[in-house]
């Protein structure tokens, strides 16, 4: 259900952009963020970046359900399966990188939806040519018949300051799509690439561990290698790019902000969520496997059972605790 659910969520997209392409110009259009501006750039200049990103969305939208198949098979046929799945995403990553010129990836490698079209078309439909629509204040643009060009719309008298913010233009603005990520060459190029096949080597790794959940081998392998090449970027972007992580773009910081939130997930991972995450602290050290040793997740959502609003975290968690159990792609990030 979940993945039918993203699929079709991808899918009515590519119909919201086509549509508000579609539109006069005279409607006023959202200011596309930078993560918009670069990705449509791509996939409008490459219908190869195109193709290749809407399969590594569509895999990652369903390589769980892909996982659960495999599960019923048996261990092993499960694990060849993740491998493969993670060998198939790290090549449609290293192929956008190329098709890139060698620029970091950004996520999701597609643009995403920023405004619903009919909400375009019902501004449009409250101006009669006459009053003044209560929304928007004075929005009477006027094209001219000679030039074809559009004046822009009068501001709302009472709110003249946040007009003018938002007709500030940033460095980000005024610089061309491909220029919102910098490329990265030698130490820069290598973390990318340690990134994109991390995934890979830590799938391995909990293939050849797979009979012993509690082992740190592969934790510490997939970890070491996300850490390590983190710390290698951010190295190479201090050297190279003109002042260091201040002279980031905004692309570049959110996509870093999104990395680093993302390591989180290691707590929810393969060791340290089999031998600290899920077990109460610290009736794991005295004996992980009595029976009064209860999850440490279980505990926290029996808790928030019977109070307002935190009955609804408790009972989310309750449902994603088998899944972290259970499935692999449960907590990937990539």
């Amino acid at each position: 259900m979940h993945s039918g659910v993203q699929i079709l969520s991808l899918y009515h997209d590519s119909l919201v952009s086509k549509a508000i392409a579609k539109l006069p110009p005279t409607v006023r259009r959202p200011h596309p963020t930078p993560h918009a501006r670069y990705t449509k750039y791509w996939t409008s200049r490459s219908s190869f970046y195109h193709k290749v990103a809407l399969t590594l969305q569509t895999i990652q939208y369903t390589e769980l359900l892909w996982e659960m198949i495999a599960r019923r098979r048996g261990e092993k046929i499960r694990w060849r399966v993740i491998v493969f799945i993670e060998i198939v995403k790290a090549i449609c990553r290293l192929i956008l990188m190329r098709l890139t010129n060698s620029r970091p990836l950004v996520s999701p490698p597609l643009p995403e939806r920023e405004q619903d079209p009919r909400a375009l078309e019902e501004h449009e439909s409250d101006w009669n040519g006459m009053d003044t629509p209560a929304s928007e204040g004075s929005d009477m643009s006027w094209t001219m018949p000679r030039t074809g060009l559009s004046l822009p719309s009068l501001p709302d008298t009472n709110d003249i300051s946040n007009y003018l913010i938002s007709k500030v233009l940033t460095a980000d603005d005024v610089k061309p799509p491909k220029a919102l990520l910098h490329r990265v060459t030698g130490q820069g190029q290598l973390a990318e690439i340690l990134y994109i096949i991390r995934p890979v080597i830590y799938a391995l790794a909990m293939q050849r561990w797979s009979g012993n959940k509690r082992s740190w081998s592969p934790w510490l392998i997939g970890f070491a290698l996300e850490y390590g090449s983190r710390q290698l970027a951010k190295k190479d972007l201090k050297e190279r790019v003109a002042g260091g992580l201040r002279g980031l773009t905004g692309l570049e910081r959110d996509e870093l902000r999104k990395r680093g939130w993302a390591m989180g997930w290691w707590l929810m991972r393969g060791a340290f969520y089999e031998n600290i995450t899920k077990y109460e602290f610290p009736g794991f050290l005295i004996n992980r496997d009595a029976d009064l040793c209860r999850a440490w997740l279980k505990s926290v959502t029996n808790k928030l059972k019977n109070k307002p609003f935190l009955d609804i975290l408790g009972g989310l968690l309750e449902d994603y605790e088998y899944l972290w159990d259970d499935y692999y792609f449960s907590t990937a990030t990539l």
